[in-house]
């Protein structure tokens, strides 16, 4: 099976793993990092190296973080380069995490996980439009 750790600013780890928790289960295979506000990278560095370390029966491991470019996804970017078999996602959003964490039971391709991942993040952002009816159907009455 392909691990995830998710990782972010913050409470994001704990945060979306709470939520995919209520969804989907405590899905096994699966670990969090937040980066606190009192954190260095340096801590970061050590607590994802421990999530990769308690992973490394996985086939493979997917990172999802929150902002590309921030400290959580360059940490694991360079966290990764001492491991085997590591994707890092940025711009993680949770009907991604939902999607791989529930399809990686079936599949164990991280190459197809990721793309799903990618795919499922942009499709599942929308803007509800509330349309108004014509003022003259709203006025038809019996």
């Amino acid at each position: 099976m392909i691990g995830i750790v998710v990782t972010g600013h913050g409470n994001f780890g704990s945060g979306l793993t709470s939520s995919v928790n209520l969804i989907a289960g405590n899905p096994a295979h699966y670990e969090y990092v937040d980066f606190l506000e009192d954190y260095s990278t340096d801590d970061l560095d050590r607590e994802l190296r421990k999530a990769f370390d308690r992973l490394k029966e996985c086939d493979g491991i997917i990172v999802m973080s929150d902002l590309p470019g921030g400290s959580p996804f360059k940490t694991a970017v360079m966290v990764a380069q001492d491991y085997e078999n590591i994707e890092v996602i940025g711009g993680t959003n949770l009907p991604m995490i939902c999607e791989i964490t529930m399809a990686r039971t079936m599949i164990d391709d991280m190459d197809a996980l990721v793309d799903m991942a990618l795919n499922t993040g942009k499709a599942q952002i929308v803007k509800f439009e509330l349309k108004k009816a014509d003022k003259a159907e709203a006025s038809d009455g019996i």
